[in-house]
């Protein structure tokens, strides 16, 4: 008997869903054919056959949660013919000879998830000839919204290395070559000798650290930017492993030896260029961004909004308010609030293009911009006209953590009617904000500063927050786009509107 068991799902990835099974006990299966599909907290993965036979037992049924290498089912070899022939370079050769009789095997690219057709090669994380274990990571890829290590399929030997760093694969294309069983003494092909008369694909760390040695992109960017020592950081993940949660705690640490030494270092004169290629997840943003302005007829109106009332209600009731929901009483829900009701006065600004027609959404899902070290993501409250201001809050704050360790899920950032976005956070007084296509609207928030302005006919001093709304003038009007501004400003400047729904 073969076991099917839960491969690694990428960094951070400690469990799994059983999604549903492709195959049912009695039936034949292929090497490397699909039997069943596990669904995470990133994406939907399919767990390919180790070998052909016949699915003989299942251990986990639908719905089950199972964690790494727990055993989903097992594979009778003996009900199976004569085990296929992989083809290598365009045509069939017979298995490799190895201590155990095996084949070669195929490593392909994955299913990332919905929309995810390709991805980009981050690391190998072996060369040819290194042998493998079922379930060891072999190479790093990277899509527009995370990235995720290749588990190998079976034991055996890398025979052949097919991608290289930095090469743009599609969803199914052949990844390497694993010789099933394959012992130490195995020779592989004339590919080793090249591999071997080329720099080796594997990243080198810093001391000579073979945990360090194998960093998948998230950490090694971390520690590279940072000019850490990946020999100097306890990995927390499978086997060893650094994470990149590992390598961001990492940097308090560098900075208080550093603070504690602070000696003058000579440096060397730096190149005053350098060319790195964009990630995909920046290259989707300049795309995206760019549709939206060659697309919409953008144009952008502003008000400013008095927070004394909110903030005064936040002072007032943050201590009871944490107490009793276990989260911060933020802005941010009284924004979402007092949009959810300006849209439903202004329905224009919550509808969208399609060919010559106008969908007008009759639901409220408010995407809420969150920036990450790699780029701007924007996860979506559902159905934010139906939330408290605990559960928005308590949804933000989680949304936010998970946009920054890069565990948001593909459908977690689809499908919103409208975006609020705060470049107050970092400082911005004001800005003119660009559509999420195809939404018509987006609102941006900015920074607090007290300014004089006048309240019944005196000079007084209060916190003012410039408020910007982007929008398609193809849909809506500049009286809808000032009326929304207005009234999202007196939500906020008396939010006893919202609790009496004026």
């Amino acid at each position: 008997m073969t076991e099917i068991r839960v491969p690694t799902l990428g960094e951070s990835v400690t469990e799994a869903t059983i999604g549903q099974w492709l195959k049912k006990p009695g039936e034949t299966v292929k090497a490397d054919e699909p039997v069943v599909e596990l669904e995470t907290d990133k994406v939907s993965v399919e767990v390919p056959a180790p070998v052909s036979g016949i699915l003989s037992v299942i251990n986990a049924e639908e719905g089950d949660t199972v964690e790494l290498d727990a055993l989903l089912g097992q594979i009778d070899e003996t009900g199976a013919g004569p085990s296929e022939v992989k083809p290598v370079n365009g045509k069939a050769e017979e298995p490799a000879k190895a201590t155990s009789g095996g084949g070669d095997v195929e490593v392909v690219a994955p299913s990332s998830g919905e929309s995810v057709t390709e991805a980009d090669i981050g690391e190998w994380l072996v060369k040819v000839g290194d042998q493998v274990n079922v379930d060891d990571p072999l190479v790093s890829l990277e899509t527009d919204k995370a990235s995720m290590d290749v588990p190998s399929p079976v034991a055996g030997m890398v025979k052949e290395i097919r991608a290289q760093e930095g090469d743009t694969v599609a969803v199914g294309d052949v990844l390497a070559i694993v010789t099933e069983g394959a012992g130490a003494s195995s020779a592989a092909p004339a590919q080793a000798s090249a591999q071997a008369a080329k720099p080796a694909a594997v990243s080198k760390p810093a001391t000579g650290s073979a945990d360090a040695g194998k960093l998948s992109p998230a950490p090694r960017r971390v520690i590279a930017e940072n000019n850490l020592d990946a020999n100097r950081i306890t990995g927390t993940g499978r086997g060893g492993r650094i994470t990149k949660a590992d390598a961001l705690a990492a940097i308090g640490t560098a900075s208080a030896r550093s603070d504690a030494k602070a000696p003058v270092v000579q440096r060397d004169l730096e190149p005053t260029e350098e060319r790195v290629k964009m990630t995909r997840l920046r290259q989707t943003i300049a795309r995206r961004l760019k549709e939206s302005q060659d697309t919409a007829a953008m144009l952008t109106t502003f008000n400013d909004v008095d927070m004394t009332a909110v903030m005064e209600a936040r002072k007032q009731y943050k201590e009871l308010f944490q107490q009793k929901h276990g989260v911060k009483l933020g802005f941010m829900s009284f924004f979402v609030k007092a949009c959810v009701a300006a849209l439903k006065e202004i329905p224009d600004v919550n509808a969208e293009i399609e060919g010559t027609d106008i969908i007008y959404k009759n639901h409220y899902d408010i995407g809420i911009a969150v920036g990450t070290e790699k780029g701007l993501v924007v996860p979506v409250l559902r159905n934010a006209d139906q939330m408290s201001l605990a559960d928005i809050e308590k949804q933000i704050v989680d949304y936010g953590t998970r946009a920054r360790s890069g565990d948001l899920k593909l459908e977690e950032m689809q499908g919103g009617t409208f975006t609020i976005t705060n470049g107050g956070i970092y400082g911005s007084l004001l800005s003119t904000p660009i559509l999420n296509m195809p939404q018509s609207g987006i609102l941006g928030m900015h920074r607090i500063e007290e300014r004089p302005v006048v309240v019944n006919g005196q000079v007084v001093v209060r916190p003012m927050m410039y408020l910007a709304l982007s929008y398609d003038h193809r849909i809506v009007d500049g009286k809808g786009a000032v009326t929304f501004l207005v009234r999202a400003k007196e939500n906020l400047e008396d939010p006893q509107r919202l609790l009496l729904d004026l």
